[in-house]
């Protein structure tokens, strides 16, 4: 996890959280937020149910505080705790979760009734595609089940050391490196088929998505919620797409998302009895 507070601060934090201070509490879960945020994005897939579970989520580490015993990094728990959520999330999912061969046949039936783009491209149709591209790629991603897509995620995405990974999956290290092999296989195989942003051999064809996406409501031409959440870096898949070669490179273009409103605030509401929105 990335944040402006260092690791020696952050179990500094917890020290003073788990003896009752609050101010310090929301510390923790500010140092935090983002990157549960970003995780629960990327294995969700929709911008409603990643704020949802992230909200549970940090009220499972608050609630769970008391049990870090601090053998490893706050980080690693935080992750593990995180990763337990989201491999058990039971909400209906807004975005449902399909495999590649539905995946596939969806996306060519899209393209095969996709009027033709305009010729010229306007700011604002640029941005839509944009938005369009980080839908698809999110579609994609969710088409894993949720064990490989996790391990994909941590190790290709994020490119958390094996260990590290491991550890937060709660798996030996040699089960995480099958586990990621095969995710990376899938993921590797269905875009080199599908995907022109990952296999520059073919043309992106995201523009000529665009109708399809916004009829699906997976985009909102007038709401452009996945270009328009904060970002921790920015957003280069529109940027690198001469240098992007593997699946993996492609994620890792996307942004790095930001917690798009401060869960600490909340759960100190939830705390003095107010609940949680």
């Amino acid at each position: 996890m990335e944040t402006g507070i260092d690791d020696a601060q952050l179990h500094e934090l917890v020290a003073r959280a788990k003896a009752g201070d609050r101010i310090a509490l929301e510390g923790v879960v500010r140092a935090v937020q983002d990157d549960v945020f970003d995780l629960a994005l990327r294995m969700l897939g929709h911008v409603d149910d990643a704020h949802d579970a992230s909200q549970e989520i940090l009220v499972r580490l608050v609630t769970k505080l008391g049990s870090f015993r601090g053998e490893s990094r706050f980080r690693t728990w935080a992750y593990r705790v995180a990763a337990h959520a989201l491999l058990n999330f039971r909400t209906a999912l807004r975005r449902p979760e399909i495999d590649f061969d539905q995946a596939a046949a969806t996306l060519e039936a899209a393209l095969a009734n996709a009027p033709h783009p305009p010729a010229q491209t306007d700011p604002a149709r640029k941005a839509l595609v944009n938005e369009v591209k980080l839908a698809c790629a999110a579609g994609m991603l969710i088409c894993l089940d949720r064990a490989h897509r996790l391990a994909y995620i941590l190790g290709e995405v994020l490119e958390l050391p094996g260990d590290d990974a491991a550890a937060i999956l709660e798996i030996s290290a040699v089960a995480f490196r099958k586990r990621l092999s095969r995710a990376r296989e899938q993921m590797e195989t269905f875009l080199r088929a599908h995907c022109g942003v990952a296999n520059p051999s073919h043309q992106c064809r995201c523009e000529k998505l665009a109708p399809a996406a916004i009829a699906a409501g997976l985009v909102d031409p007038d709401r452009l919620v996945l270009s328009r959440l904060p970002h921790r870096q920015a957003d280069q898949l529109h940027l690198d797409v001469e240098r992007i070669r593997t699946a993996a490179e492609m994620y890792r273009s996307m942004p790095k998302y930001a917690a798009p409103s401060d869960f600490a605030a909340a759960i100190r509401k939830a705390l003095e009895g107010g609940g949680l929105n």
